[in-house]
């Protein structure tokens, strides 16, 4: 990452948080991966105290404004705003979270096979219609 440019810090004492408001350089997005890195280096905080609200890009420039905030504690940012899947894919599930399986139904009939029908054509014996006199002979 290259440059790191501060445009707004605030402290919110009611959220116990710092909203903090920056600008990144570089080539690609940054992943909130790589933010939460650097915001924990640069802030020196833990990096389970950040919750990063957008990473937004302008189309054909480098620079990137992020918009974060750092909690006092975890608890503090889980009794603020709540678990959020991006954050869940950075910590391990714990067991309360864990998916429960669904019961096992009881094994049901299968269809029986149906095997296709086949056919076979017998030719039947045609019968022959006496020939119509054509109109010509008729009238004569």
């Amino acid at each position: 990452m290259e440059n790191f440019n501060i445009i707004e810090e605030k402290k919110n004492s009611l959220f116990k948080r710092k909203e903090i408001k920056f600008t990144i350089g570089a080539e690609i997005t940054p992943s909130h991966t790589e933010v939460r890195r650097i915001i924990s280096e640069k802030f020196s905080t833990p990096e389970e105290n950040i919750r990063i609200k957008k990473i937004l890009g302008k189309f054909g420039s480098n620079d990137f404004t992020i918009s974060v905030n750092i909690y006092d504690s975890e608890q503090d940012k889980l009794d603020t705003e709540g678990p959020s899947k991006k954050d869940a894919v950075a910590q391990p599930e714990t067991p309360a979270e864990q998916p429960v399986e669904a019961p096992t139904e009881a094994p049901t009939q299968k269809d029986p096979v149906v095997e296709p029908v086949t056919e076979t054509l017998v030719e039947q014996p045609v019968e022959e219609k006496p020939a119509e006199e054509s109109k010509e002979e008729k009238t004569e």
